[in-house]
């Protein structure tokens, strides 16, 4: 699992938000987009992508895009 790969999955669960603003220091509950619902999508992409299951509290924890990905890679 490359990061890179990790961000464009993570990208293309924003309807609005161009691919090209997210990068791994990207705060990502701080973007305009962002909802209880991609929150959802998220979730199920990294469970169906990567065979994660992550539980909230962990995922709230995490703040940039970098930091859901290490935490992803670490249950790996």
């Amino acid at each position: 699992m490359e990061l890179k790969d990790f961000i464009e999955n993570f990208a293309a669960q924003f309807d609005e938000t161009d691919a090209s603003e997210l990068k791994a220091e990207t705060e990502y509950k701080e973007l305009d987009e962002w909802s209880s619902l991609i929150a959802l999508n998220v979730v199920s992409m990294i469970d169906e992508s990567y065979g994660v299951a992550i539980e909230y509290s962990d995922f709230r924890e995490a703040k940039t895009i970098e930091e859901l990905f290490n935490l992803v890679k670490s249950r790996d």
